[in-house]
This record gives C-alpha cells, sequence and structure tokens, in this order.
C-alpha cells in the first residue's frame, strides 16, 4: 500500500498553510503595536498611572472577548453548514478593514483609545467566525493519517508567524508608525489571495433537519459527553488563562526591564522561537505514545516557566523563561489539537471547533483582561506568579479529574462506546 503524501505535497494544503502564514505575521505585527498605543496613550496622553494604564491593557483583551462569546453558539454551526473556504475569506477582509482603519488613525494623527477599543471589537467578531472554520477546514485538506503532521506544520506557520510578527510589528513602528498597520493590511491581503486559491474540498456537511438551535445543542453536548475533549479543552482554557503573560509583556518592557518597543518585540517573539522548534520537531518526528500523560507534564512545564519569568529582573533570563514556556505550550497545543481532531467527526468539527476557540480566546483574550485587572490590584509581578502558580494547580486537578487523558497512549480514539467505557473504568480504578 503506498503511503499517504506528505501534506505539502497537496497544493490545497500549501495554500491554506501560507494563509495562514500570512494572516498570523500580519495579526501578531499589529496585536503587539495595537498593545503598546494602548499603553503609552494611557500613560503620556491620558497621564495615566501605571496601574489604570494597565487596566485599559486588560480592557483590550476584554473588548476583543466579549463578541466570541456572544457569537460563539452560532459561529460553530455556521462553519458546519456553509462552505469553510468562503467564511474564513469573508472573516480576513474584515480584518483587511481593522488594519486599514487603525492604519489611518495612525498616519492623519487621529488614533485615540475609544479607536483601539472599536476595533479591538470588530477584531474579535471575526474571529470568532474564523477559528472554527479555520481549525475544522485543515482536516479536509489532508488524509486522516497524516493529519498529526499536518497540525504540525500548521503550527509552525502560526508559530514563526508569531515570532516573525512582533518583530517586524516594533521595527516598522520605529519606522513610522503607522507602517505597521500598512504592513499588517498588506499581509492579510496576501492571505486572502492564498485562500482564494483552495479549491472544492471533499467534506461531511450537517445536513440535519433539526432546528438550528437543537444542532447548536447537540455540539455543545457532544463536547461535555466526550471526556476527552472536554478535559483537554478545559485543561488549556484554564492553564493559559491563569499563566498568560502578553498582555502584561508592555508592562515589563516599559517599566520594568526598560527595554522599549524593540524589546517588547523580542519579548513577545521568545514564546514562539522555543514553541516553532518543538512544531518544527513534530513535522519530523510525530508523537505517538504516551499522548496524555505527556500534554499534562508539558502543562507543568509551562506554568513553572511562567513563575520563572515573574520572578526575572534580566532581559537575557526573562526570554529564557519566554521560550522554555513557549515550547512547553507548544507540546500541549500539538497533543491536544490532535486529539480533538481525531476524536470529532468531520460534521461536528465546526460545533466543537468554535467551543474549543471559546475557551482559546477566555484564555487568551479574558485571560488578558485578567492579567491586566491582576496587575493593577497586584502588581504586575504578583499577578504572573499567581497565574504561573495556578497553571500548576489546575494541571495537577485535571490529572485526578479526567482520568481519560492521563491513561491516553496514542491519538487514536476507542473503535467502540464500549471500548471508551472500558478505558474510564481501568482508569478509574
Amino acid at each position: 500500500m503506498d503511503s499517504p503524501p506528505h501534506p505539502f505535497r497537496i497544493a490545497n494544503f500549501r495554500a491554506y498553510w501560507a494563509a495562514r502564514f500570512c494572516m498570523t505575521l500580519a495579526q501578531n505585527g499589529m496585536i503587539i503595536v495595537i498593545g503598546w498605543q494602548t499603553y503609552t496613550i494611557a500613560r503620556e496622553t491620558m497621564m495615566m498611572s501605571p496601574a489604570a494604564a494597565a487596566a485599559q491593557l486588560g480592557l483590550i483583551g476584554l473588548l476583543q472577548f466579549v463578541p466570541l462569546f456572544l457569537t460563539t453558539p452560532v459561529t460553530g454551526w455556521v462553519a458546519d453548514r456553509f462552505d469553510r473556504r468562503w467564511i474564513t475569506r469573508v472573516t480576513v477582509s474584515l480584518q483587511i478593514l481593522c488594519a486599514f482603519i487603525l492604519a489611518m488613525a495612525t498616519y492623519e494623527g487621529w488614533m485615540s483609545l475609544p479607536v483601539l477599543f472599536s476595533v479591538a471589537v470588530l477584531l474579535g467578531l471575526g474571529r470568532a467566525f474564523a477559528g472554527p472554520a479555520f481549525s475544522a477546514l485543515a482536516p479536509n485538506l489532508v488524509p486522516r493519517e497524516v493529519l498529526p503532521t499536518a497540525i504540525a506544520l500548521s503550527s509552525i506557520s502560526w508559530q514563526v508567524g508569531t515570532i516573525i510578527g512582533p518583530a517586524i510589528g516594533g521595527f516598522a513602528y520605529s519606522f513610522a508608525p503607522s507602517a505597521a498597520y500598512f504592513l499588517a493590511t498588506a499581509l492579510f491581503s496576501g492571505a486572502l489571495i492564498c485562500l482564494m486559491m483552495i479549491g472544492p474540498v471533499a467534506r461531511t456537511i450537517a445536513v440535519s433537519t433539526a432546528h438550528p438551535l437543537k444542532q447548536i445543542a447537540d455540539g455543545l453536548a457532544y463536547v461535555w459527553q466526550n471526556k476527552m475533549i472536554l478535559g483537554t479543552i478545559t485543561l488549556d482554557l484554564f492553564a493559559v488563562f491563569l499563566a498568560g503573560t502578553s498582555a502584561l509583556l508592555p508592562i515589563y518592557a516599559y517599566d520594568i526591564l526598560k527595554v522599549g518597543p524593540q524589546g517588547l518585540s523580542a519579548l513577545a517573539a521568545a514564546p514562539a522561537v522555543g514553541a516553532s522548534l518543538t512544531a518544527l520537531f513534530f513535522s519530523f518526528r510525530p508523537l505517538k505514545t504516551n499522548v496524555g500523560p505527556k500534554m499534562l507534564g508539558a502543562v507543568l512545564v509551562y506554568g513553572s516557566a511562567t513563575v520563572l519569568f515573574g520572578l526575572s529582573t534580566s532581559m537575557l533570563f526573562s526570554l529564557i523563561a519566554l521560550s522554555i514556556a513557549g515550547a512547553a505550550d507548544m507540546f500541549s497545543v500539538y497533543i491536544r489539537q490532535s486529539l480533538i481532531q481525531l476524536h470529532t467527526p468531520d460534521d461536528k468539527r465546526g460545533r466543537v471547533g468554535a467551543v474549543s476557540q471559546l475557551t482559546i480566546s477566555a484564555s487568551n483574550e479574558l485571560g488578558e483582561a485578567e492579567s491586566g485587572f491582576l496587575a493593577s490590584a497586584l502588581g504586575p509581578i504578583g499577578a504572573v506568579l499567581v497565574g504561573g502558580g495556578g497553571a500548576i494547580v489546575v494541571t495537577i486537578l485535571w490529572t485526578w479529574l479526567f482520568p481519560s487523558i492521563r491513561n491516553a497512549r496514542t491519538f487514536d480514539p476507542p473503535t467502540t462506546p464500549q471500548d471508551a467505557a472500558d478505558i474510564e473504568m481501568e482508569a478509574a480504578r
């Protein structure tokens, strides 16, 4: 029997990979500048204290999360009912508009906190519909046998974009503040062109005659009943919600490490350096055994590295700690995404992806809000230490609450309901 083709030998996957890479470059180059502008406008124009300015960073994260939270039930249903290619194209077009608005506001001198907050809402809305469609589209482009490799390669596009994006965003901003947003506009446009190149793909379309609300409820029920999916999704939710540091990096760059926007770019890129190296390794050496215990161990390392970053006053040590955290997070992401994709039927991937995205956004955007508000109350160092310690506690609890995770030896789901029940019973002994 012939072995399945490498994902990069499939034209549709190559276009998808390039689109995600361009989009990630644009998003991260833009987001780091949004955070810097928000904090500096609050400190220098609005004359706010560091605590009050930190709260503005928290508000940016909250404004991106609210539209996603409100639309999550609908976005998953849309991804299962309509052409996922066109959903991604429309949402990238919305991000082009957002980047262009910020470019003109910066170039013409009418940038303000209300403008940044308004665009944050639009970005949250676009990402709400883009996330489930992008995640559910990838398995339609490659054979099932190479899906873990495709996930690793897709993660590389995201992680490398996360590395380069902040760097080029910070460099462009230092050259001319509006240049960062004009560059993001061009990159989003490149992503749209790549998405237009993806041809028709085979997929299972949800054709149920049930009411849309019933179909939405069925997707949520599937997540609740599948303890493997529920456990992996919620582990990421609470660990990254507590231990995420991205919202506090402008504070560290401005007030603690005093390294300016270029140093901020390096701090933002450091986690992605470790993550991209991990994803590159998995693209050549896919993980096959003891996937559950290894994921739990990776989250423990992630929390511990976050604590070390919180204690650091050295730029070099901070970069090392963030790189380790990024590598551990990528290790966990690789396993989690493979488990979710392979344990979910294609006609439910949009709805399950929407739930997964909600938890990811809650851990990221809402986590940024939590970090900003907690830093306002405890200071940035206290917020990071509490968050990293919390992630460690959550991982220990999830090891006990979800035995199906700690006993997962491979990515393959149980072949029958009885197999799943036997695994749960064996795990509980």
